[in-house]
């Protein structure tokens, strides 16, 4: 069946100040003025972060999320059409504010957040149902960041249930500790795509070792591919039970500038190698080449190459 769409990202959906330097090891404190560099405004939270990098890499991706009714929104949905992610369900909702974030970052790159959660927080199920027709029209969908999402997440099972029967296939990110094992042990069985951080993966299941997080997950019922994302160590994926691919990390294009939005690009790469029909670790070392291009740019997405190059740096070529 051709498909309009080959990822529809859901979610997550900021826009994002950035505002350096400034000193974080002691209190700011009241009435204090400090001189920065020219305040930057990107976008970021997963919708914005994975749609960029997968538009860079040649795929077709879809916007679904709300956003509020204000300038930020517009903002946002600009500069997601100017990369070619399509906006056409991206939603002013009527009453919430768009997701924001200021990011305080010091001369080192460390970071404090000051964040309103904004409309994304009100996605629910009904929003999710309603509009099977769009995920009906992706090869996959991608969800994040969902515990951090509390009016949703009580119901991915059936959510997720709904859109795989589509003939969309499912993936999800959680972000912030990663949230627990419950209801994650429901949602697992309906995700086609499930890769961590070792942090959340540690929180989720109070495990140090990838291999015995990927266990874990296999035992609740995951069928399909999973992963840990291990920073600069990499990656660990497993196609199926019992079979576990060391993805090294990828070495950046630059010098590390950003770490923000790794993850997401880590993400957008897999995601893009596997419907590009690659198998898992070539999949995994495109991913693994995304992410290194994310953390030479300041921002989520401004290092974000598109496929080609991002490919040569999966097989090991400086460029």
């Amino acid at each position: 069946m051709n498909k309009d769409f080959d990822c529809i990202i859901c979610g997550s959906c900021v826009a994002d100040m950035l505002v350096r330097p400034v000193p974080l090891d002691s209190p700011i404190g009241p009435g204090r003025l400090f001189q920065t560099d020219p305040v930057e405004v990107v976008t970021g939270g997963i919708v914005c972060n994975s749609g960029i990098a997968l538009a860079r890499l040649g795929m077709k991706p879809a916007a679904f999320s709300y956003v509020g009714r204000d300038d930020w929104g517009q903002l946002i949905r600009r500069r997601l059409e100017a990369e070619g992610v399509d906006c056409g369900r991206l939603t002013a909702h009527p009453t919430a504010s768009t997701s924001t974030t200021a990011a305080l970052i010091d001369d080192e790159g460390r970071r404090s957040f000051a964040h309103c959660v904004g409309a994304p927080k009100l996605i629910d199920k009904k929003f999710m149902l309603d509009n099977l027709d769009l995920f009906a029209r992706g090869r996959m969908m991608l969800l994040g960041y969902y515990s951090l999402m509390p009016n949703l997440e009580p119901d991915l099972p059936e959510v997720f249930a709904a859109i795989r029967q589509t003939g969309c296939l499912t993936a999800m990110d959680p972000a912030g500790d990663g949230g627990s094992m419950q209801p994650l042990d429901r949602i697992l069985p309906h995700l086609d795509l499930y890769v961590p951080s070792i942090e959340e993966g540690i929180h989720q299941t109070g495990r140090s070792d990838p291999r015995r997080m990927l266990d874990i997950y296999r035992e609740c019922g995951a069928p399909g591919l999973l992963g840990v994302k291990l920073g600069a160590k990499g990656a660990l994926l497993s196609p199926a039970a019992g079979q576990y691919i060391e993805i090294p990390a990828a070495r950046p294009p630059g010098p590390v500038v950003d770490t923000t939005g790794a993850g997401d690009c880590f993400l957008a790469g897999l995601i893009a190698g596997l419907l590009r029909g690659m198998d898992a670790a070539a999949a995994g070392r495109l991913a693994a080449a995304t992410g290194a291009c994310c953390v030479a740019g300041l921002g989520a997405t401004a290092g974000v190459l598109d496929f080609d190059r991002t490919a040569a740096i999966a097989d090991g070529h400086v460029i």
